[in-house]
């Protein structure tokens, strides 16, 4: 029967990695950062967030379950922002052309997992609220283009702006307080310098003691090197980073992601009280890294961490034998059973596209979502 239809869009997006990194909000409400950032999406064959929207006259509430867990939507929370936002959208459709199904006022089922660890620092949320935002837009048959959309996913979180494109990604902070100008750009596709590849080493996947929205805001608040990185530090890597990938100049992207990454937590270090993100495994790494790089007498690998303890090296595709976790330990010699000892799994990846479409549901023709016995947590 028709009123018992379920409607439904699945989508697969990408994680990003930053390069330049994004840390601090200048509003809160509307998720504006203090600075731009560029980063790498890297390939959904290795990470991805799955998510599936659906909405028919036959659900209750809307409702959302994430891994597994049915969890609760805050009516103020940033879920909710996106969603408003999105439905908006679907209303001006629907207004505008008379013959579009009147499906905006039909609550919503989003069922959404991930193929890797969730608030370990690898960039889930970005690509959750990403695949959120794609899935719903699809759902609701949107025109508005990857970047327009980016200013949605950035209400859900910052990041998540960047995980709507492939390739090569600017978020620019942009300048109007109502957040206009602050959305999500292609530097140069997944093409252009298709030659990037990742190591990620899991160090940890457990979540982290401080949350990245609670780590940036007390950093805003009380670093005093935060305002010589806004202000100086990064408006030049930005620069110096967009022109490295146009360039496709391996060693200058290698410096500038692996100074962006110290500078990023010299702040969070200089934060009172302090934010440790990285940890005794992660500093080998670095070590490693630098040993790497002089044995080879070049820059073979970069680090990079974001707000957590695990390693994201990256580098060119014909030094993949010089960079992998056996050479990582050499490097340290004595100390490189540490190393060893201390990451849980080793992921090979490289520089992907953005969200993709898929059939592939995790809510079936009835609307039962395609999980086992989810249950509500806050």
């Amino acid at each position: 029967m028709e009123h018992r239809k379920v409607l439904r869009a699945s989508v697969t997006a990408p994680v990003n990695i930053a390069v330049v990194k994004y840390w601090g909000k200048r509003d809160v409400a509307l998720n504006l950062p203090t600075n731009s950032s560029i980063s790498v999406t890297l390939s959904q064959d290795d990470l991805h967030a799955h998510t599936t929207a659906s909405c028919s006259q036959i659900f209750k509430e809307d409702e959302i379950i994430l891994n597994g867990h049915l969890t609760v939507i805050n009516s103020a929370g940033r879920l909710q922002t996106c969603l408003t936002e999105l439905r908006s959208l679907r209303e001006a459709l629907e207004d505008k052309d008379s013959g579009a199904p009147r499906i905006v006022s039909w609550k919503l089922r989003i069922v959404s997992k991930n193929n890797f660890p969730t608030a370990a620092g690898l960039a889930s949320s970005a690509a959750g609220f990403a695949a959120l935002v794609r899935a719903v837009a699809n759902l609701y048959e949107l025109a508005q283009s990857p970047t327009e959309l980016s200013m949605i996913a950035r209400q859900g979180s910052g990041s998540a702006c960047r995980s709507l494109l492939g390739g090569y990604v600017a978020w620019d902070m942009g300048k109007k307080e109502d957040g206009s100008d602050s959305l999500a750009r292609v530097i140069a596709p997944r093409s252009h310098w298709a030659e990037m590849e990742a190591l990620i080493l899991v160090v940890s996947a457990d979540k982290k003691d401080t949350s990245s929205t609670e780590g940036m805001q007390a950093t805003v608040k009380t670093s005093r090197l935060y305002q010589i990185r806004t202000g100086i530090a990064v408006p030049q890597a930005m620069i110096d980073m967009e022109t490295a990938i146009l360039a496709k100049d391996f060693e200058s992207f290698a410096s500038i992601t692996m100074k962006e990454s110290n500078s990023f937590h010299a702040t969070c270090l200089d934060t009172t009280p302090p934010i440790f993100y990285m940890n005794d495994v992660s500093r080998l790494a670095i070590r490693a890294v630098e040993e790497l790089n002089k044995k080879a007498g070049r820059a073979v690998a970069a680090y990079t961490f974001d707000a957590g303890p695990n390693p994201v090296l990256y580098y060119l595709a014909k030094d993949e034998r010089l960079v992998s976790l056996g050479e990582l330990v050499k490097a340290l010699e004595i100390q490189g059973e540490l190393l060893t000892q201390g990451i849980t799994k080793v992921i090979r990846t490289r520089v992907g596209d953005g969200p993709r479409s898929t059939n592939n549901h995790l809510v079936n023709e009835a609307g039962e979502p395609d999980t086992s016995s989810p249950q509500k947590h806050a």
